[in-house]
């Protein structure tokens, strides 16, 4: 924008381009009139380029001020309506432009992301006049009302400003023509003045009436400006008209002047320099109204007013400069926010946690992307695309990473409502073995399945424990007619495994651990050479579950106080010692491996997965080491 804005010095209207057909009048009058300065002279034709640069300018500044990206389609039509009924509606047609180019880019994105056709006909300045809005028919899109409405305000607005401009056009053509017939008459009263106390209140009566005319077309004003100037002057200056009259007049104008003068210098120090250079700019528009100054104040009159109009410009110039690089620095602010964003969003995210991370990273750099001003005008739009195109990428691919999440979920939930049916068909059942083994089986199943929706997962879990506690409290309670030793054996590990798949919840685990301690000590005696084994995995389990858990006193055989038979024991050597620990580090290998299987994805699910691969691969570790040491204390004991 201020690249384009270039202020140029204003001129002194008194000295202007004598018109060609004034050439031969003119003549004459150069004799008595004192020339301006080749300098002034040689400005003074850009009088009505710097008006219109300044009218831009301050048209580009508003443009710049108003964002209309962060709006959505209702409300830019709300700023579109407030817009046509404003009264200074038919001077904001740049912006009028603006809300409809924002309307129809938004339209554009949210049809494609609706999955609807994204192309969009915006009316132009060639089609509104026969522009209508179309009557919908078949199926209505859920734009198509609001694309209507906001379609009909802007052809109404249009068609309003057409005819206003018509108006402003005939207007100013008439004006013209009232202007032209000022001057006849000024020429006239130059050329025949007839008696001055009577020509004097004429050529009053026409400055009057000049004033009193409104603009003319832009093509025609320096010509006709220039024909009234020149005969104002020769009226002046070649009319021997009463020499009191004429030095109270330049008084006056001079007077006038002075105080344009220091209005000038006051407005170069003003601090906000567009609206100096704004006022500076009526300052002129009312100067050259004016009328002459006695021809030995008229170059210092000028040289003065001049001066401070030129402090002014370059302050202007300077702050637009400033302006200009100010931009440039926020652009290259803007683009590397886009970056950042960009490489966000091309990232490989395997979690939901890393997900969150990166959103709340997205987030913090939306917020600095709001700190920082405007860039170019040419620019500011294309980066603010870029910008949202990436963020837009990373929600979608967030989007569409959970949805996959959950329908992988509700997939779990499914099978797991499977495992149920199945395990409350099979409760109330006698064939204890058959249904033993295939509860156990399904408990097995239920571990590997993922996550369920979290609302879901105690729910149907307490379902699942309740099917299966049913089963085996009825098997558990039946009359025995004597040790069953591997039902047992498969009654205790199924129980393991239910402690295994067991959800901590610290308003249940109490009760819980009680009622899974009461039922291990309710199972008969299991194989001997099985015993250790099973104990060792009960302990494991139970101590992972419900921390603080332990052994109290001598270990016993199936709960049932039978302390093993002194006559079954054995001195055992530091082999057996060892193999026991060997035995004994497996089975919590395979608890640590299993108990992996239970972690969801939740929040905390891969730290707990990491460390008890850290416990998983530590026992390994250990467990060669112990092979290793077994190997050689058998090798002693050999010799021995």
């Amino acid at each position: 924008m201020s690249e384009e804005i270039k202020p140029e010095v204003m001129v002194n209207p008194q000295t202007a381009d004598v018109a060609p057909k004034e050439q031969e009048t003119a003549a004459v009058v150069e004799e008595t009139v004192v020339e301006a300065p080749a300098e002034e002279a040689k400005e003074e034709t850009k009088v009505e380029e710097v008006k219109e640069k300044v009218e831009e300018a301050v048209e580009e500044v508003r443009e710049t001020v108003v964002n209309y990206a962060d709006k959505t389609l209702a409300e830019l039509s709300e700023l579109f309506q407030k817009l046509s009924e404003s009264e200074d509606r038919m001077k904001r047609s740049k912006e009028a432009e603006a809300i409809k180019s924002a309307f129809y880019k938004l339209l554009s994105r949210e049809k494609a992301a609706a999955g609807e056709d994204a192309t969009v006909v915006e009316p132009t300045e060639e089609s509104v006049d026969e522009a209508t809005v179309p009557l919908q028919s078949g199926p209505v899109s859920p734009f198509a009302a609001i694309e209507a409405g906001f379609k009909s305000l802007y052809i109404d607005y249009k068609k309003a400003r057409a005819e206003y401009n018509r108006e402003q056009d005939a207007q100013r053509e008439d004006n013209l023509t009232k202007k032209q017939a000022v001057i006849e008459e000024l020429k006239a009263l130059v050329e025949n003045p007839g008696d001055m106390k009577d020509a004097f209140p004429k050529f009053r009566d026409v400055q009057n009436r000049w004033r009193e005319i409104g603009p003319v077309p832009q093509q025609s004003f320096r010509d006709v400006n220039d024909t009234y100037q020149l005969y104002v002057t020769k009226f002046y200056d070649l009319v021997d008209i009463n020499r009191e009259l004429r030095d109270l007049d330049f008084k006056k104008n001079l007077e006038a002047k002075t105080q344009y003068c220091e209005q000038a210098e006051k407005l170069a120090e003003d601090e906000n320099v567009v609206e100096a250079f704004k006022e500076l700019q009526k300052l002129h528009e009312q100067w050259k109204e004016l009328g002459p100054v006695a021809k030995e104040y008229r170059d210092a009159i000028w040289e003065r007013f001049r001066a401070a109009t030129s402090v002014i410009n370059k302050r202007y110039q300077a702050h637009f400069e400033g302006l200009k690089a100010q931009q440039a620095d926020n652009l290259a602010a803007k683009v590397s926010l886009c970056e950042e964003v960009e490489a966000i969003a091309d990232k490989e995210i395997t979690s939901s946690t890393e997900w969150n991370t990166l959103s709340k990273q997205i987030e913090d750099i939306q917020a600095k992307w709001r700190t920082i001003g405007f860039a170019t005008r040419k620019d500011n739009q294309k980066v603010y695309e870029r910008f949202r195109a990436a963020c837009d990428k990373f929600f979608e691919r967030k989007r569409a990473s959970f949805t996959e999440f959950k329908d992988s979920m509700n997939a779990n939930l499914e099978k797991k409502m499977a495992i149920i049916e199945e395990a409350e068909k099979l409760k109330d059942s006698t064939d204890w073995k058959a249904t033993s083994d295939r509860l156990i089986e399904l408990q097995k199943e239920w571990k590997e399945i993922g996550a369920v929706p979290r609302k879901k997962s105690e729910q149907i879990w307490k379902r699942f424990r309740a099917a299966c506690d049913a089963f085996f409290t009825a098997r558990d309670n039946r009359p025995k007619g004597g040790n069953d030793f591997a039902a047992n054996l498969e009654a205790k590990r199924a129980l393991i495994a239910e402690i295994q798949a067991y959800t901590p919840d610290a308003a249940q685990d109490a009760q819980a651990q009680k009622g899974f301690a009461e039922r291990w000590n309710a199972i008969g005696f299991v194989p001997f050479k099985e015993k250790e084994a099973v104990t060792a995995a009960y302990r494991e389990a139970m101590a992972e579950k419900f921390p603080g858990f332990g052994a109290r006193g001598p270990r016993r055989e199936g709960g049932r106080g039978n302390v093993r038979p002194e006559r079954e024991r054995r001195p055992l050597t530091e082999a057996d010692r060892l193999k026991e620990q060997y035995n004994q580090l497996q089975q919590e290998i395979q608890t640590y491996e299993n108990n992996i299987g239970f972690f969801g994805l939740s929040k905390g699910a891969e730290k707990l997965k990491a460390q008890m691969q850290e416990r998983i691969d530590a026992a390994k570790a250990k467990l060669e080491a112990l092979k290793a040491e077994i190997r050689a204390k058998e090798a002693e004991e050999a010799q021995e």
